[in-house]
C-alpha cells in the first residue's frame, strides 16, 4: 500500500481557458499554492498544449508546480500533422504527460496498445506517464469491470522494467463519472485500487505504484475519496478550472 507515501494532485485543464485565462488561473494557484498549504501533496497541473511554454517559464521560481502535458505521440519526429512528441515535451521543460485519458480513447480510438508505445517514449525522455485506465458503464454493469481495467494498464506497462515502474503514475477513472456528475463511491474506488495494487504487485513485484482517482472529484467528496487507504490523490477535471476549488482540494488530500 502506498497511501502513506506519495500524494498527488493533478490538475487536466483539458481544451478549456485561453492564453490569457491560464496566465490568470495560473497565477491564482501560485499564490494559493504556497509550501505550507501543498505540503507533502504533489502538484501537477494540465493545460492545453499552447500553454506549456509560458507556463513552465512563469512556474521557474515556484518549485510547488508541475507541468503535464495532455498527450504525445509515441515518435519522436516525423509526418505527423498536428501531434506532439514527448521529446519536443523534453525540451520544453514539461514534467509529465497524461496518457490513455479516456477521451482520448473513446473520441480518438485510441488502443491499449497505442498507449503502451506511448508510455515507453515519455519514460525514454524522462517523462512521468500518468497512465489512465477504467470501466465504461456497460463493463460496469456487466461485473467485468475489474478484470477490463486491469487488462488496460497490464498491456500499457508490458515490458517495463523495474527502474522505469517507479516512474508511473496510475489514475482509476470509470469512465461513467467522467464529466457526467456521478461519481464512483468511495468503496468503488477502493475496490479498484487495491485489486490494481494487488495486481501490480503479482505481476509485476510492485505495489508501490501511486494510483490516483479521477472521476468528478471535488471539494465536496473530496474527504470520503482521499481517506480511502489505497487512494494516493487525485486527477481533477472541472474542479482544476477553478483556484479556489483546486487549492482545497490540495488542503484536504494533504490532511488526508
Amino acid at each position: 500500500m502506498k497511501k502513506d507515501g506519495m500524494k498527488i494532485l493533478a490538475g487536466n485543464w483539458k481544451m478549456n481557458t485561453t492564453p490569457e485565462e491560464g496566465i490568470a488561473l495560473l497565477e491564482g494557484l501560485s499564490n494559493s499554492l504556497t509550501k505550507d498549504t501543498v505540503g507533502e501533496v504533489k502538484v501537477v497541473i494540465a493545460p492545453p498544449t499552447i500553454h506549456l511554454i509560458p507556463m513552465v517559464e512563469k512556474l521557474w521560481e515556484n518549485s510547488e508546480i508541475a507541468i503535464a502535458a495532455q498527450n504525445c505521440h509515441y515518435e519522436d519526429s516525423g509526418a505527423f500533422t498536428g501531434e506532439i512528441s514527448a521529446k519536443m515535451l523534453l525540451h520544453s521543460e514539461v514534467d509529465a504527460v497524461i496518457l490513455g485519458h479516456s477521451e482520448r480513447r473513446e473520441y480518438y480510438n485510441e488502443t491499449d496498445e497505442l498507449v503502451a508505445l506511448k508510455v515507453k517514449a515519455a519514460l525514454k525522455n524522462h517523462l512521468i506517464p500518468i497512465v489512465c485506465v477504467g470501466e465504461n458503464l456497460k463493463q460496469r454493469k456487466a461485473g467485468t469491470f475489474l478484470d477490463n481495467t486491469w487488462s488496460q494498464l497490464n498491456i500499457a506497462l508490458s515490458g517495463l522494467s523495474s527502474e522505469e515502474l517507479n516512474d508511473i503514475v496510475v489514475a482509476y477513472e470509470p469512465i461513467w463519472a467522467i464529466g457526467t456528475g456521478e461519481v464512483a463511491t468511495p468503496e468503488q474506488a477502493q475496490e479498484m485500487h487495491c485489486f490494481l495494487r494487488k495486481m501490480l504487485s503479482e505481476k509485476f513485484g510492485n505495489s508501490d505504484l501511486p494510483i490516483i482517482y479521477g472521476g468528478s472529484c471535488k471539494p465536496s467528496n473530496a474527504d470520503e475519496i482521499f481517506a480511502q487507504p489505497d487512494v494516493n490523490g487525485g486527477l481533477i477535471g472541472g474542479a482544476s478550472l477553478n483556484a479556489d476549488d483546486f487549492t482545497s482540494l490540495v488542503k484536504k488530500l494533504n490532511n488526508s
